[in-house]
């Protein structure tokens, strides 16, 4: 059974604004609070995410292939950073990259990403942002959602964890269709981690 310490502590990684990180940390109550956001790590040093975390008192890492060219170094900063600041669960909020095999490693069974269709439909490598709604409506989907997955070394093919549908319009375009699957996002996100934190959700039963 996943046992996890009160509040369970986040560790984000993000690439752009970071909208998920601020619903997530507006989600949670300051008077006894399921969880604690420990750090957030930015592979986008002028990223709004840093800015989000900086604002609300959050640690802020940029970490890239800038600050670190071998791949294998950059792997394992982000894992010891994530270590150091004694995250619990790594949440993924708009972040791009492919997680690499030490931080797989270091969180097995710990890292959640959200994604923006109903997995495994419209997802895998270059599946993100725009480029999900245009493959929905490309598509003829009458139905598109919001997915949030454990995350191991592929693309978008981890165990789901919780999923929510909404209906494609006939008007929709890729940014309407993208407007109204975040506010799914901002909302299920939140939810679900707070389900891992309290227990109703075993991360160890996927």
């Amino acid at each position: 059974m996943s046992r996890f310490r009160d509040p369970l502590r986040l560790g984000f990684l993000a690439s752009h604004g970071g909208s998920n990180v601020q619903a997530i940390v507006d989600a949670i109550p300051q008077v006894d609070p399921w969880a604690e956001p420990c750090v957030v790590i930015c592979n986008n040093s002028s990223a709004m995410a840093l800015e989000r975390a900086r604002n609300a008192g959050i640690p802020a890492h940029h970490l890239s292939g800038r600050t670190h060219p071998d791949p294998d170094a950059l792997d394992a900063a982000i894992a010891e950073v994530l270590t150091a600041h004694d995250a619990d669960l790594v949440v993924l909020a708009g972040y791009m990259k492919k997680i690499g095999p030490r931080v797989l490693g270091a969180f097995p069974n710990r890292i959640v990403n959200i994604h923006p269709a109903l997995l495994p439909r419209h997802g895998g490598e270059g599946m993100y942002g725009l480029h999900v709604h245009k493959a929905v409506l490309a598509a003829g989907d009458e139905f598109t959602g919001v997915t949030i997955h454990l995350v191991n070394a592929e693309y978008d093919r981890g165990p789901n964890l919780a999923q929510e549908s909404i209906a494609v319009r006939d008007e929709d375009t890729p940014e309407s269709l993208q407007a109204r699957v975040l506010e799914v996002e901002h909302r299920i996100y939140a939810e679900t981690l707070r389900r891992i934190a309290n227990g109703h959700l075993d991360l160890d039963n996927y």
